[in-house]
């Protein structure tokens, strides 16, 4: 989805056509402390090379697995060889809690010079797309993953329905004719409410016979949901998973990669630990919602006499004030509440993605939060406080305004062009530094001035003075012009306040973001600017009267169709990705998805392009605000 082919941007610089085909008003930011005096721009100096863009050290990336339950785990079988898998069904697109189980998955194999399967639980054709298995791969690699291997449970169809056949011929399995709703009656009914648990009237069949009926049912005899196979366990087993669970299904659907071989699947019960066998995984990691079911993992793999590899469970990463379910999403998606499901309200990986979500800021949070067998419930603006920490050490800053007026400077020549240097990062040299033009007229953000003055603005007004970032001095407005229809302000008269030589000049209280208009720079470079804000209203979604749907918040885009950026931008995404890390460090600078295109907009927030760029037209996603919006909590 997100991986389309990319269009080339005629405003930036177009990039190389090899590679190309892998897959009502923001709130004002807070005035600025005052910075020093600046200095007298300097001439341009000579090109030299960029550092890499790496961003600065974080916390140990490997804490995750030096402490806590993954070193316990580890202790608990330190295994010469580490082999783990990530096994997801190929029935939806991954998700911010998937992150979680991938980072460790993968990370744990990483972290003790071992490997990880990625294995497609491809076992309900009823439910499995090409694009998702696409788009999981994908998702893997963009975090920086290498599967050893990518396998799918089909693969093993034959070995499996073998090991059926065994586990009948030793009584540990039998074909059952019931309905589903005999069956949890069997079981106790709901929550145990219909009385004792008893067993299945063919439980006692002979093995023969049920190997006849099995057969029977492979061959076509039967008809979806009129037999099972189901394993014979323990009834009196306190643990649900325990309680003749299904190990095969009829279902009259072409499987994706068998075609019309076989019309009977394996359910994940019975598939999940026997893959796991075969691949000779050594750690079996999955989310405590299976922690009961290591009772009858165990169990069947010592019933059919093979390998039994070590089931371990932890807490699973829930994101609060968003839906993640599939059935949620899906329907979010049809119903057209979001463009699609890499639309960046949504908390899918592919939509996060969009966003300019880096990689390496996703896996820096799960590490973070560290892993325990408790669930975790995290607010979105954690999240988002996680991610803003990210980008504050690994992203270049332009100047951005989303809402532009003109400011022209009376007393400056028509012609008048001065160049000031930028720098990428206040902080950090490396990133190097960049031209724009100071002109006669200036574009300012509309928030930046008031008809009439107050004691608590401290930014353009009429006879204020304010600082422009990285001008040697200030300006001052003098008078205004305004739309008679509209009453909106059109443009700003000012001067510039250059004090004559061998005078000192009053140092404005405020600098502000701004861009010089000069066609022979190209500047400004005009955008649509995205702006997303939480797509619910509340912390539980699900909660609200009527359910989600009535809880969608009707401001969770904002569009700003004429907003300008300086010219820094044509060097930022020619030297993209920003940061060179986790999946998109191999990327090559100038071949990079247009999301790692990403910068501060200084005073406003983080952006990156979206894959909506095409031609002249600019499109930037708000990947974060500046600071976290005011009236949300913390946690």
């Amino acid at each position: 989805m997100d991986n389309d082919e990319r269009p080339r941007l005629q405003a930036l610089p177009e990039r190389p056509k090899e590679d190309q085909n892998k897959s009502k008003k923001d709130k004002p930011a807070k005035a600025p402390k005052p910075p020093k005096a600046p200095k007298e721009a300097k001439p341009q100096p000579a090109k030299k090379e960029k550092a890499p863009n790496v961003p600065a050290a974080p916390t140990d990336p490997n804490s995750m697995f030096k402490e806590g339950f993954l070193k316990s785990v580890h202790n608990e079988k330190p295994s010469e060889k580490i082999v783990t898998r990530f096994p997801p069904e190929p029935n939806g697109f991954l998700h911010i809690g998937h992150s979680k189980a991938i980072a460790i998955n993968f990370g744990f194999a990483r972290y003790h010079d071992g490997v990880c399967y990625l294995r497609f639980d491809d076992t309900n054709p009823e439910a499995e797309e090409e694009k998702y298995f696409t788009a999981i791969e994908d998702m893997v690699q963009w975090l920086g993953f290498r599967p050893y291997q990518v396998t799918y449970s089909s693969d093993n169809f034959g070995k499996l329905y073998e090991l059926a056949e065994r586990l009948i011929e030793k009584d540990g399995a039998y074909v059952c004719h019931c309905t589903d709703t005999e069956i949890k009656l069997q079981k106790g009914g709901e929550k145990g409410t219909a009385g004792p648990r008893y067993a299945c009237p063919h439980r006692d069949r002979p093995t023969q016979e049920s190997l006849a009926e099995f057969r029977a049912m492979k061959d076509g005899k039967y008809k979806p949901r009129e037999a099972f196979l189901r394993m014979k366990q323990d009834l009196t087993d306190g643990n649900p998973q325990m309680w003749d669970l299904a190990a095969y299904r009829i279902l009259e659907k072409p499987h994706h990669r068998t075609g019309d071989k076989w019309r009977i699947y394996p359910t994940y019960d019975f598939t999940h630990c026997l893959c796991d066998s075969f691949e000779n995984i050594s750690h079996s990691l999955c989310t405590t919602e299976f922690q009961l079911s290591r009772v009858s993992y165990e169990w069947l793999c010592d019933a059919v006499d093979i390998y039994k590899p070590m089931q371990r469970e932890y807490g699973r990463l829930n994101l609060t004030g968003t839906v993640l379910s599939k059935r949620k999403l899906l329907k979010l998606v049809e119903e057209k509440y979001v463009r699609g499901w890499d639309d960046p309200r949504l908390y899918t990986l592919i939509g996060l993605r969009r966003r300019g979500i880096p990689p390496g800021a996703i896996l820096s949070f799960v590490n973070e939060l560290g892993v325990s067998t408790a669930l975790t419930n995290i607010q979105i603006v954690r999240f988002e406080q996680s991610v803003r920490r990210y980008l504050e050490q690994t992203v270049p800053r332009l100047m951005l305004v989303l809402d532009p007026i003109p400011v022209i400077i009376d007393n400056l020549p028509d012609d008048y062009i001065e160049d000031i240097e930028l720098p990428f990062s206040p902080k950090d040299p490396s990133f190097g530094t960049h031209i724009v033009p100071f002109t006669k007229t200036v574009y300012i953000d509309r928030t930046d001035f008031r008809e009439e003055d107050s004691k608590d603005f401290f930014r353009m007004a009429p006879g204020k003075a304010v600082g422009l970032l990285k001008v040697p001095f200030p300006i001052k407005a003098t008078s205004f012009e305004k739309d008679a229809q509209t009453g909106k302000v059109t443009c700003v008269h000012a001067i510039y306040e250059k004090p004559e030589e061998g005078t000192a000049f009053k140092k404005p209280k405020t600098y502000i973001q701004w861009v010089g208009s000069s066609p022979k720079h190209n500047s400004p470079v005009t955008a649509e600017v995205r702006i997303f804000n939480p797509l619910f209203k509340s912390e539980n979604p699900d909660a609200a009267e009527g359910g989600y749907l009535c809880d969608i918040n009707p401001d969770s885009e904002e569009i700003y169709p004429t907003a300008m950026i300086e010219t820094g931008i044509k060097e930022v995404h020619k030297r993209a990705p920003w940061p060179a890390e986790a999946g998109e460090k191999d990327e090559k600078a100038g071949k990079a998805g247009w999301e790692t295109t990403r910068f501060q907009g200084l005073r406003v927030g983080y952006f990156c392009l979206d894959r909506d760029t095409e031609g002249d037209k600019v499109v930037l996603n708000r990947i974060v605000s500046l600071k976290e919006d005011a009236g949300k909590g913390g946690s």
